[in-house]
């Protein structure tokens, strides 16, 4: 009976024990968040990769948009180009896929397509669009990307990550959160005869034999005179917060996020900046014509300050712009010219058209508001117009200005959230 008695008091010192512990249980908190995380590479392991075209590939998160003759040509960041023949706008039809680790921008002369591998510049002959062919590799020239301690490369995969510590932000931390959308964006450029046309957000652009390339901070130009046979001539330092370059009447117009540069390139090898005109620190594309810059201004993602504007600057003298006036918008991203017909990317918002022969009236002269048509960038070709978003890539008929007439869409697999 006493051993008996003493089990019992054994189990109920275990339950009372279970029940105790029971109570102080603790509930683990997951965190889930997108991010890029820092991935290091050896370059040569990159250049001794062959690059092979590949068959047609569905669209997955389309970046940068080119045109170049009846051909549309539309990064994939960071994985490579897709080239489709837009012969017939109302139905392009995809052709094939250059997978480039790395790539980011592009731009095509005379046949010859420059596209970003991580530090190195490639040239593709692209004559025949079936037998596409890498004819140069210059190495070495965007070393922003260089860790000059090791001599690897740093750069950053799309990533989704659990923790069970909430991200606070630090100065020194194992990731950094993102929008997907940041940086994947494209920008309309003024061409010559042998050029393609971009959108209002590259970072690569054409002028007098000469292809100019920005980063964050630095404006590489390139000698290409001789297409299949690029040279790299210097850097030129522009401070920090570069975003896009646009060329025009042999001067560049480089939009940063704290305002817009104005380069004078009529000694193409070697630009000289005639001004700076300066603004809040906010996300900066731009196109211009002879006499006024259209700047869009943004709020989101890393635009710091919540402005959402149009502003138009006089340039009528390049060394003293000044601004003519401002307009308020929703969220504008990339925008397009043509003529005096100003098209503005409201990213999640839509997209807008407004009459610009008098600058002084744009808000008394919008077109169209298209709330549906999601959009980051706009190109005006000579056969359609054409549109990036989240959702695609879609052309219009613009043949009359205030009246758009979609043509097609190209769908996305995997659509990115914009503001």
């Amino acid at each position: 009976m006493k051993n008996i008695k003493q089990l019992i008091s054994l189990l109920l010192l275990m339950i009372g024990a279970v029940s105790l512990t029971s109570c102080q249980d603790e509930v683990m908190t997951t965190h889930t968040y997108r991010a890029m995380v820092p991935i290091f590479l050896e370059m040569s392991d990159i250049r001794a990769k062959t690059i092979t075209v590949a068959p047609p590939q569905e669209l997955d998160n389309p970046g940068k948009i080119y045109l170049y003759g009846d051909y549309l040509l539309i990064n994939e960041p960071t994985k490579g180009i897709h080239i489709l023949d837009n012969t017939n706008p109302a139905n392009p039809v995809n052709k094939n896929f250059i997978p480039i680790e790395g790539n980011v921008d592009l731009a095509v002369n005379s046949n010859i397509l420059y596209a970003d591998n991580y530090v190195d510049l490639l040239a593709f002959d692209i004559s025949n669009i079936n037998n596409i062919t890498l004819v140069k590799r210059v190495e070495d020239v965007f070393t922003h990307m260089y860790r000059h301690d090791t001599g690897q490369i740093i750069t950053f995969r799309d990533s989704v990550i659990t923790t069970d510590n909430a991200f606070r932000g630090c100065a020194n931390c194992e990731f950094f959160t993102m929008n997907g959308s940041v940086g994947f964006a494209a920008n309309f450029s003024a061409a010559a005869q042998s050029y393609g046309t971009g959108g209002s957000m590259a970072r690569f652009t054409l002028s007098s034999g000469h292809l100019y390339a920005v980063d964050e901070s630095t404006m590489r130009v390139f000698d290409v005179r001789d297409a299949k046979d690029p040279k790299f001539v210097k850097p030129i330092d522009l401070g920090w917060g570069i975003e896009t370059i646009f060329p025009f009447q042999n001067k560049l117009f480089i939009g940063s996020n704290r305002g817009m540069h104005i380069y004078d390139a009529s000694t193409p090898g070697s630009p000289t900046r005639m001004a700076v005109y300066e603004h809040l620190v906010a996300c900066d594309p731009v196109v211009v014509n002879e006499d006024f810059a259209f700047v869009t201004l943004r709020s989101g993602n890393l635009c710091v300050n919540n402005i959402n504007q149009l502003q138009v600057v006089n340039i009528e003298d390049p060394y003293k712009p000044y601004l003519m006036k401002s307009y308020p918008m929703l969220n504008p991203h990339g925008l397009g010219l043509s003529e005096d017909n100003l098209y503005i990317a409201e990213g999640k918002h839509g997209l807008k058209s407004f009459k610009v022969s008098d600058v002084m009236t744009i808000d008394q002269n919008q077109m169209e508001f298209l709330e549906s048509m999601k959009s980051v960038d706009i190109i005006p070709g000579p056969k359609s117009l054409i549109v990036i978003g989240p959702d695609g890539v879609c052309q219009f008929d613009y043949s009359t200005p205030s009246k758009l007439v979609k043509l097609s869409c190209i769908d996305v697999k995997n659509p990115v959230t914009v503001q």
